[in-house]
């Protein structure tokens, strides 16, 4: 049963690239990395064994350390990443629990991260080769630190099951999750000057990681190489009880899942309450409008792009203190305007199979795009004037006030336009409803990453005219230019929004069949 789990986990993924040819790329692409990555690793860990067995230790258990807490943080991270031996589906077969808890472990390390974590774990045994004891040890040690990685991340997967079916905890989770990785920069900045200043302190601090779970493990074959052989006995137990606890915990957890599958709650409204639908016209346009800002609010998918807008000013502000000039905070309101508009090129995608609502009702495409880019920009421009404005107060820039507001106008309105017409044309595996929106769905990457390539270098060629006169606005200092870019953006931005929904109208009357069945096969 243990190998026919793992085969059928094969087989799975087999499938999924015969089903898209994108996947393919994806995966070729996604090995091509884990390949150079591993390779570097391997580099370092002969290159490391060259070094002081006191380093070499510290540096094995400090990242040692980390590899496991990043297997536990992963399924929190980015919550149904690879759920397709979900335990949920077992329910109505009879697998023996110890069974199936081996073909799940064993079904764990297939895939890129599984084969990458296995392989570099064996290879830290390297670091040892001239002390034969500490490099048998580290075999031994590699397999119980790949087990435990495997175990905890479906231990955390198990465990958050439950909570993961609530809507609000998704929401909640994707916001505290997603907030780190978007500061990620000035993280890793702060991070290397404090690490610079405490330096002295990693062999103390790796010498506490030691004797916990999470660092016990990789500091056995360490502690052998130094003559510390009860220290070593004592660390290694930590690490098998570790595993053991994780697996007595997860078979807890996973049998109570079995017997009591989790089920997604349905929330009612009262009568009466129409929401945004209230506010907008009875016209197919207007239903849209409501239907997609609800969208907006609502859907924790949209949520993820109104979560980056507060913090792009950190970033910005935390990259101009660096450089000592708060110039960089003048692209701002563009950025801001172009994340907004492209976020609606995906709309369709996102619909999934709701899109056959527009079908059946016989939404013109005209309305279709008019309704998703008056929501998106009912959203977007109150915070790209917020945000232009409280630009030119900080740099007491208000002569460049009109230079700004052009440049974002245009961005934003050129950049819905474009949106319409992709969304239109262009549909790729996105998160479906109810799925978190880290959630990278299968066949999803290169296609994404094509489009959007394409479409950024697009809206750059459209956006052109007002980006070379507010660059000359800036260096000049002549007014005249700061108000033909707002002359400029407003027109040529309205003309493109305009050109942009009559174009994406018209592609999505006549490919509705198409988009019907490519957001169908989505799911």
């Amino acid at each position: 049963m243990v190998a026919e789990l793992v085969r059928l986990k094969l087989a799975l993924l087999r499938n999924s690239l015969k089903r898209n040819v994108w996947q393919m790329i994806g995966l070729i692409l996604g090995g091509v990395y884990g390949l150079g990555i591993l390779g570097l690793i391997l580099f370092g860990l002969i290159t490391l064994g060259f070094a002081d067995p006191e380093l070499a230790h510290t540096i094995l258990v400090l990242t040692g350390s980390l590899v496991i807490l990043g297997w536990m943080i992963i399924p929190l991270v980015a919550s149904g990443v690879d759920m397709t031996l979900d335990p949920a589906r077992f329910v109505t077969f009879a697998v023996p629990m110890n069974t199936l808890i081996a073909g799940l472990t064993a079904a764990g390390l297939v895939g890129i991260p599984g084969v990458v974590t296995l392989i570099a774990s064996l290879g830290t045994s390297a670091v040892w080769w001239r002390n034969p004891a500490s490099l048998a040890t580290a075999l031994v040690c590699a397999v119980v630190a790949v087990l435990t990685c495997v175990v905890f991340s479906r231990l955390v997967t198990t465990a958050t099951t439950s909570l993961s079916a609530s809507r609000r905890f998704k929401d909640v989770s994707g916001i505290v999750a997603f907030i780190p990785l978007i500061l990620l920069g000035p993280i890793i900045t702060a991070s290397m000057a404090g690490i610079r200043n405490v330096q002295d302190l990693l062999p103390a601090l790796a010498e506490t990681m030691s004797w916990t779970p999470l660092g016990a493990v990789w500091s056995v074959p360490g502690d052998v190489a130094l003559g510390h052989g009860g220290q070593a006995a004592l660390k290694f137990l930590i690490a098998v009880m570790t595993l053991a606890l994780a697996l007595w915990l997860w078979k807890i957890l996973l049998a109570k899942a079995l017997v009591t599958p989790v089920h997604q709650s349905v929330n009612r409204r009262a009568a009466g309450k129409l929401g945004f639908f209230g506010f907008f016209p009875g016209t197919p346009a207007g239903a849209v409008a409501a239907r997609s800002l609800t969208y907006w609010f609502r859907d924790p998918r949209y949520g993820a792009s109104l979560i980056v807008i507060p913090l792009l000013p950190v970033i910005l502000w935390f990259s101009a203190s660096q450089s000592g000039s708060l110039a960089l905070l003048n692209i701002l309101g563009p950025v801001t305007a172009f994340l907004l508009a492209w976020s609606i090129s995906a709309d369709i995608s996102y619909d999934n199979t709701a899109f056959s609502q527009h079908v059946s009702t016989g939404v013109s495409g005209v309305a279709d795009r008019i309704g998703r880019a008056v929501a998106c920009g009912l959203v977007a421009l109150p915070i790209c004037v917020l945000f232009v404005v409280g630009t030119a107060w900080v740099n007491n820039g208000w002569a460049q006030l009109p230079a700004l507001a052009g440049l974002t106008l245009g961005t934003l309105l050129s950049g819905l336009g474009l949106s319409s017409v992709i969304s239109a044309r262009f549909t790729y595996n996105v998160p479906v409803p109810g799925d978190s929106p880290f959630k990278t769905p299968p066949g999803s990457g290169m296609q994404m990453f094509v489009v959007q390539m394409g479409g950024w270098l697009v809206l750059g060629v459209l956006i052109s005219p007002e980006l070379v006169l507010a660059i000359l606005a800036f260096t000049t200092g002549q007014g005249i230019f700061a108000w033909l870019t707002l002359a400029v953006g407003v027109i040529l931005g309205s003309v493109f929004l305009i050109a942009g929904i009559r174009l994406g109208g018209r592609w999505f009357d006549n490919r509705t069949p198409e988009l019907l069945s490519a957001v169908s096969k989505n799911r």
